[in-house]
């Protein structure tokens, strides 16, 4: 669990959450980020049911289901599936006592009784204990706001995906507006919480129970290129070329951010209009992980100006290696490149 220093996070609903165990869910496939971020190369999209096509920046939605399955955590019966919205299907499941009082007390159930779809990562009431135990007095603490961030970022809108449809370093963009992270190389985690029951079908979408609340990066691009040590001068050009108070926007943006080291490869470091080109140039629109490029172009911040993914050997974005990978920001996602990327 990580620690506390900061307080406003939001748990996010995603999809109907009580259904097979994530054990016997197949983790591969293709989705999209509930029409926020999917498939990174000519605008395509991304697949799966409940899905939509974002257009610009190659930003695909697209939802897959989580797969199916009997009665999950909370001993539903297969009869029931999908009979009732996602919030009646948490409470009749009993083990969601604490997140069903916490959306009341958020007043978000209106919201998640919505039409949906949904995808929803619920956290049992264990995970509650867990988080308290972890972290004494916080969530007593906790202002209104501060409890209705952390709950949006459990819930992804406008999807329902099954756990068939999940993919290793696909990005999700939560009713929070901050994106969350899937992992599937062993199991099935949203960010650090492990999946412990897919595919739960409501009538409004689907949730996922876990074992773990999580939280909402709680720094910028900017300021989480900045706290990282290695993007300094990033951070000067960034500066230089005014747009910092662009990248720490509501975004969501996908940054491949060059290191000091890659900069230390330029001749000169260019200047003016030319420095703001190259830095846009960086820069994509929408939340896109790695599990979400897809081999082609890819249009970037910089009007008429595309990147080109390479998926041969490794990841590669304009012939620089991503050295690491899915850096979650507030705002959006960072990809860390070996060179700085010069649009032609």
């Amino acid at each position: 669990m990580k620690s506390l220093p900061w307080i406003s996070i939001v748990l996010v609903a995603t999809q109907p959450l009580f259904g097979c165990s994530s054990d016997d869910s197949n983790s591969t496939g293709g989705a999209g980020t509930g029409g926020e971020a999917g498939a990174a190369a000519g605008g395509s999209s991304g697949s799966g049911t409940g899905g939509q096509d974002t257009g610009s920046g190659g930003k695909a939605g697209g939802a897959g289901g989580m797969g199916t399955g009997g009665a999950g955590t909370g001993g539903m019966a297969s009869e029931d599936a999908g009979a009732k919205d996602i919030v009646d299907t948490a409470v009749a499941a009993g083990s969601f006592t604490k997140l069903a009082a916490a959306l009341g007390t958020a007043d978000l159930v209106a919201a998640l009784k919505g039409a949906g779809p949904f995808t929803v990562f619920a956290p049992t009431d264990d995970a509650f204990v867990t988080f308290e135990t972890d972290n004494p007095g916080v969530l007593a603490g906790l202002s209104k706001d501060a409890l209705t961030e952390i709950l949006k970022y459990h819930v992804v809108s406008g999807a329902a995906v099954e756990s068939k449809d999940l993919k290793n370093g696909q990005v999700f963009v939560t009713l929070s507006g901050s994106p969350i992270l899937i992992d599937t190389s062993s199991g099935v985690k949203v960010d650090d919480a492990k999946v412990t029951t897919a595919d739960v079908v409501a009538s409004n979408g689907v949730i996922h129970v876990i074992d773990h609340i999580i939280l909402p990066p709680k720094d910028d691009i900017v300021a989480t290129a900045v706290a990282a040590g290695t993007f300094t001068s990033l951070a000067q050009a960034l500066t230089d070329a005014d747009l910092v108070t662009t990248l720490q926007g509501p975004g969501p943006f996908t940054v491949f951010a060059p290191t000091d080291t890659a900069f230390g490869k330029l001749a000169s470091v260019p200047t003016g209009q030319a420095l703001k080109d190259v830095l846009l140039y960086h820069v994509v629109p929408g939340a896109i992980g790695s599990g979400d490029l897809v081999a082609g172009s890819v249009q970037t911040e910089l009007a008429g100006k595309s990147l080109t993914v390479d998926l041969t050997s490794g990841v590669k974005i304009d012939g620089a290696n991503v050295t690491t990978a899915n850096i979650l920001a507030k705002n959006g996602v960072i990809h860390v490149v070996d060179t700085v990327l010069v649009p032609q």
